[in-house]
């Protein structure tokens, strides 16, 4: 991806993590320990702080600074991964596609997780899978990445009848399953945002 629609993305999720914080929080609290919305908003309150100061060398640059911004400012188990979400992104280069793919490795390698363990990796990866499809296909990028985000809500959605094997959650064992993933759900959102305004980060 381009510097300025990398920084328009990154800005984007970083807007809306901020604007949801109650919500991500409220839906942590049902099984977990309730700090994933307050952590995430902080950490992304930090890096719209110092925006100005990242560096911007190229888009994997500017990834690597935002992913270590958030690694050492988000607090609980949120930060590592998303910081190496991030910083795996950007270690890796190329298309919106080969970034995810190397952010959701990151994750999995990071938290020792994986795709139906009722975590964010079951909405991104969904995510990932549905966009490379739409694009491979020769599908536009904005009709792209409106799919994949109905994608990461669905799959988001369907966490409620998963039971968490990860985090503070996966000490309630079957007390998990019927609510969904604060984590999965974050991703849809951010997918949802991202995708309405995705016109709009054009002109940036």
């Amino acid at each position: 991806m381009s510097l300025s629609r990398t920084e328009w993305v990154v800005r984007t999720i970083a807007e809306t993590a901020i604007e949801n914080e109650k919500y991500f929080g409220d839906l942590d609290s049902v099984v977990g320990d309730g700090d994933f919305g307050y952590s995430l908003a902080r950490g992304f309150e930090k890096l719209l702080d110092g925006w100005d100061d990242l560096d911007r060398t190229d888009a994997g640059v500017f990834l690597k600074r935002t992913g270590m911004v958030i690694a050492s400012r988000i607090g609980g188990t949120s930060g590592p991964l998303w910081g190496t979400a991030f910083m795996r992104a950007g270690a890796a280069g190329g298309d919106a596609v080969t970034m995810l793919r190397a952010a959701i490795e990151g994750i999995k390698a990071r938290g020792q997780s994986d795709v139906g363990d009722k975590t964010l990796l079951d909405a991104l990866v969904p995510y990932t899978d549905r966009l490379s499809f739409e694009l491979e296909r020769g599908t536009s990028v904005e009709e792209a990445v409106r799919a994949a985000a109905v994608a990461a809500r669905e799959a988001a959605d369907a966490t409620s009848g998963m039971v968490a094997k990860r985090g503070r959650a996966s000490y309630t064992g079957e007390r998990s399953r019927g609510s969904v993933d604060a984590g999965a759900t974050a991703v849809a959102v951010l997918a949802e945002r991202i995708s309405e305004t995705w016109k709009q980060g054009a002109a940036s």
